[in-house]
C-alpha cells in the first residue's frame, strides 16, 4: 500500500488487555516503522487511565520485542501488563494443596 506521498503503507495492530477491558487498534503505519512509532500512533495507552509502559514488556504475536524492532506488513503489538502473581508458583500451590487431600 502506498499513500498519496508514495511513502509504502504497512497495516499493523495494537493491542493492550487488562482484567476488566481489552482493546485493540488496527491502523496503517509507514513502512519503516518502530513497535514505539506505532504505539504512539494508536493512542491505545490513553483509553486506560493510570496504566504505566514498561517498555521490556511488550511483543508482536507473542514473542518479546523492542520498542525499536522495525514492523511488517500484518504485525500485532501486544502490550503487556505485569502479573498479580507468578503462574509457577500458583501451580505448585495447587499441586501441594492436591497432594495434601
Amino acid at each position: 500500500m502506498s499513500n498519496q506521498d508514495g511513502q509504502e503503507k504497512i497495516a499493523v495492530e495494537v493491542a493492550l488487555a487488562m482484567p476488566e477491558r481489552q482493546e485493540l487498534v488496527a491502523l496503517e503505519v509507514n513502512a519503516g516503522s518502530t513497535v514505539a512509532d506505532a504505539i504512539k500512533l494508536s493512542a491505545v495507552l490513553e483509553l486506560f487511565e493510570g496504566f504505566e509502559l514498561d517498555q521490556a514488556k511488550v511483543g508482536i504475536f507473542g514473542r518479546k520485542a523492542a520498542m525499536d524492532d522495525v514492523l511488517r506488513d500484518g504485525d500485532r503489538i501486544e502490550i503487556y501488563r505485569s502479573l498479580i502473581a507468578d503462574p509457577k508458583e500458583i501451580r505448585r500451590q495447587l499441586a501441594l494443596e492436591q497432594a495434601k487431600s
